[in-house]
């Protein structure tokens, strides 16, 4: 039922700086050299000890896949979209009454 072909793989945080080797059964097809001359499967993640706000006691927003520049232009997109209806009701507003006055 647990897998059994756990193997020795270097875990890298490349935004920090560090890296550490444990075992694992992650696959992954890119490998790295290590400190004692051995070449090891390698896993990059995006946090780890070294850079997680709760370990390192800073606080940083850490956006590895552009989530919060998506929803800023998402946001802006939709008070442009609102500002443009919002002028073009008016503009229509405005030719209803000048037509009205003929």
């Amino acid at each position: 039922m647990h897998p059994t072909d756990y193997r020795p793989v270097v875990f890298s945080d490349d935004a920090a700086g560090f890296a550490f080797l444990t075992q694992s059964t992650a696959q992954t097809k890119e490998t790295i050299k290590w400190e004692d001359g051995n070449v090891y499967p390698l896993i990059k993640v995006h946090i780890s000890s070294a850079s997680h706000p709760f370990y390192t006691g800073e606080e940083k927003i850490i956006d590895t896949e552009g989530r919060v520049d998506r929803f800023k232009a998402k946001f802006a997109a939709a008070k442009a979209r609102k500002t443009a209806l919002s002028n073009k009701a008016k503009k229509n507003k405005v030719k209803k009454a000048k037509k009205a006055e003929q």
